[in-house]
């Protein structure tokens, strides 16, 4: 290669990586005052939570890049962009950047597919300087590691620890062997521990009523089939997570069951689950939720166009929180 060719190819690497350590820093400051994680997923760390079911050898794919989120040791030298955050990467990045100037085919990546996502085990830095080069996928050796439960996206630690937690219930129950698509998802951490409470509880009042021992697969398939599936009926016919956004069905389950319960204390007789969520809805609302819904049917009254003065507003307002 002539030297002046050579020379302008180095130089030009140089700073690709210096701006995309940049890149970097700027990124890392934007995540710290957001309070999100700004680093790749550990593989290691997937694999103490999520029981795998073996891994599968799938073959040469083009893989999106965007869907490559962790590594198996290099989670540390990059974000999650896959932009360099060490100094010490910087001549291993330069080579692959400059083969990539030079239009030097370099060999595909190793990745671990978990569900719909991926873990770097070779070619970190072909990564990195790929999807800062802008492309959009990249040719991939890959080996599938499967587990039991579904896993659209991960964006911190915290996603993966709910994902463990969900795969743990899964194994207590065998819901997912049991019935086809059980997808019961939380927005806190915990909650899967409290169905099974739930579940044990229903067992218990099941032998009772039978007057026999309930097996446990039993409840569980009982539990799903006739409380909670009715119930996530209710939230959804209702149109009740609207009035909650960013909430889940399993969310409002366990909130529409704990106000069940205060009601039938109070009152000191059942009701039924479509009286417990639709008086959850109306107590526990937003109160913004409550004036927008005051107001639409203030709107849907008028007989002409509704000239909304202040005195009126603070009525409504007044009438959304006592409802």
């Amino acid at each position: 290669m002539d030297d002046n060719l050579s020379n302008y190819v180095a130089r030009a690497a140089q700073s690709d990586f210096e701006r995309a350590r940049r890149r970097a820093f700027i990124s890392d400051i934007v995540a710290t005052l957001k309070g999100d994680s700004n680093w790749l997923i550990s593989f290691e760390e997937v694999q103490k939570m999520l029981p795998m079911q073996g891994q599968f050898y799938r073959g040469l794919q083009q893989v999106p890049i965007s869907q490559i989120v962790g590594s198996v040791d290099r989670y540390r030298d990059f974000d999650r962009r896959f932009l360099p955050t060490q100094t010490h990467t910087r001549r291993r990045w330069e080579s692959v950047d400059r083969a990539t100037l030079n239009d030097v085919v370099l060999p595909p990546v190793q990745l671990y597919k978990v569900g719909g996502i991926y873990f770097v085990k070779d070619g970190n830095h072909r990564v990195s300087v790929a999807k800062e080069k802008g492309a959009e996928y990249i040719d991939a050796e890959v080996i599938d590691c499967p587990t039991r439960v579904q896993i659209p996206a991960i964006s911190d630690q915290r996603d993966l620890i709910q994902l463990a937690e969900f795969a743990r219930f899964l194994e207590q129950t065998k819901l997912d062997k049991l019935r086809e698509n059980v997808n019961i998802r939380f927005t806190s951490l915990g909650r899967y521990d409290v169905l099974i409470e739930h579940i044990s509880a229903h067992r218990w009042y099941m032998g009772i009523d039978q007057k026999r021992p309930v097996e446990w697969e039993e409840a569980v398939l009982d539990w799903y089939d006739n409380i909670y599936l009715p119930l996530a009926k209710v939230i959804e016919d209702n149109k009740i997570l609207q009035d909650f956004p960013n909430r889940t069905a399993g969310d409002l389950y366990l909130w529409i069951m704990d106000h069940r319960w205060y009601l039938r204390e109070e009152s000191g007789q059942d009701v039924g689950m479509q009286t417990a969520a639709l008086s959850y809805d109306a107590n526990y609302m937003g109160w913004t939720r409550k004036v927008v819904r005051t107001m639409r049917r203030l709107q849907m009254a008028a007989t002409r166009p509704l000239v909304v003065s202040a005195q009126r507003i603070a009525r409504a307002i007044k009438a959304a929180e006592e409802d």
